[in-house]
């Protein structure tokens, strides 16, 4: 992988974008796996949404995005979007196996 400023032109750019993109997604489909894991520790409807989890968890990620200068903004609602998705198909799990 090269870093930005060693790419020579713009498809070197966009194949290291891809890559990072591609990482991403895998990495999210690991966090999906450890929601889903945790299911079988939640014992009601209110512990899978766990709203002061959440809350906390959004914050957290604020600070994070600072420190590393994004826009806190659009990495809290990236998070809520992702994180709520992740909620609704845990729910579904838990209901299920209930």
């Amino acid at each position: 992988m090269k870093l930005p400023d060693e790419c020579n032109n713009i498809q070197e750019i966009r194949t290291e974008i891809d890559y990072l993109d591609r990482e991403l997604i895998k990495t999210i489909g690991t966090r999906f796996a450890y929601v889903k894991a945790a299911t079988k520790f939640k014992t009601d409807e209110t512990s899978v949404k766990a709203p002061e989890r959440f809350k906390a968890m959004l914050e957290q990620r604020r600070v994070w995005a600072v420190e590393e200068g994004l826009n806190p903004e659009i990495i809290e609602q990236l998070y809520r979007d992702l994180v709520n998705y992740f909620i609704d198909e845990e729910l579904k799990d838990w209901q299920r196996d209930r």
